[in-house]
């Protein structure tokens, strides 16, 4: 239970980190969608690479094994793991910047894109994956917490835009998945670096075909690059591989959707945007079911109706 609960902790900090992307990002959109998520993911590579070096470093230091692949199977592995992690990454934050592009709404791409929430122990089901009542009954309370602070006006007419952003959350609970599937058998920091080296790559092969991206542009948005690179990919996107090793990844998810609330509250104390009494209500039912989900009510009642017996 402690393992579980440390490694929801450090979701919950790579949702902070995330979240106040947002901030980030608004602070500078001179960028084509697959321009900027190329040169965060070079950032977020050329960052990676001493950090593994010098884990590798304090491992041999202290008699530990390399967390190198220690043989063309293991090789193999994570060759697999960083081709599935980083496509799926990949097509999931494009599919998101394409909806932007077509006119959706920040405050809908940020619910449907969360709905990742649900959609996660959904698909969980396909594998066998059963969640607890408890957890279950925690997805429906996010649920509602990310329709009040995302959707003020409600729904209105369902758009073109709305399905692009549908498979934008299909496509990120299919990358929780396969990070929970492959983290626990490789080293963390090694496959993060492994999976943005996908991301830099076909982001640049799409940003040539699609964009024309001009050093002048990439330097004028220098600041929310160096954040969203380093911090947002490198140590996010780190922090989640970290975070996922043996966790229920409709946990997991359920801890990474409070990115919303780190970035609604990111926007209210950073760039003075004001916050609504519905949206501190959606901000405070997401919280209370990312904490209700790490009490151990299974044991609390199982402990009572003991006793009571």
């Amino acid at each position: 239970m402690k393992s579980q609960t440390g490694n929801a902790l450090l979701l919950v900090f790579c949702a902070l980190i995330w979240g106040l992307a947002f901030v980030a990002q608004s602070a500078g959109a001179g960028l084509g969608a697959y321009t900027f998520l190329a040169c965060r993911s070079w950032l977020a590579v050329a960052a990676l690479w001493p950090t593994v070096r010098g884990f590798d470093a304090v491992r041999r230091r202290r008699g530990l094994p390399s967390g190198a692949p220690a043989s063309p199977a293991d090789r193999q592995l994570l060759g697999r793991a960083a081709l599935a992690c980083g496509t799926l990454l990949f097509t999931a934050s494009a599919a998101q910047q394409i909806a932007i592009t077509m006119n959706a709404s920040t405050a809908k791409a940020s619910f449907i894109t969360a709905m990742y929430v649900v959609l996660v122990p959904v698909l969980g089901l396909l594998f066998g994956r059963r969640g607890s009542t408890q957890l279950w009954i925690c997805m429906a309370i996010s649920v509602g917490g990310l329709y009040l602070l995302c959707m003020q006006g409600g729904f209105g007419q369902v758009e073109s835009s709305d399905l692009v952003l549908l498979l934008c959350a299909f496509l990120f609970a299919f990358q929780i998945m396969a990070v929970g599937h492959y983290s626990p058998r490789l080293d963390g920091v090694r496959l993060s670096f492994a999976q943005f080296f996908v991301v830099a790559a076909e982001s640049t092969v799409a940003a040539f075909l699609f964009e024309a991206p001009t050093w002048a542009d990439i330097a004028a948005n220098a600041w929310p690059l160096l954040y969203c690179g380093l911090l947002s990919s490198g140590v996010g996107y780190t922090l989640q591989i970290v975070g996922q090793k043996n966790l229920d990844p409709s946990i997991a998810s359920l801890a990474m959707c409070l990115e919303s609330v780190f970035g609604a509250l990111g926007g209210w104390v950073i760039l003075g945007q004001s916050l609504s009494g519905r949206e501190v209500l959606g901000c405070g039912l997401i919280f209370a079911a990312v904490v209700l989900a790490q009490l151990p009510l299974a044991d609390w009642v199982r402990c009572r109706v003991g006793r009571g017996a």
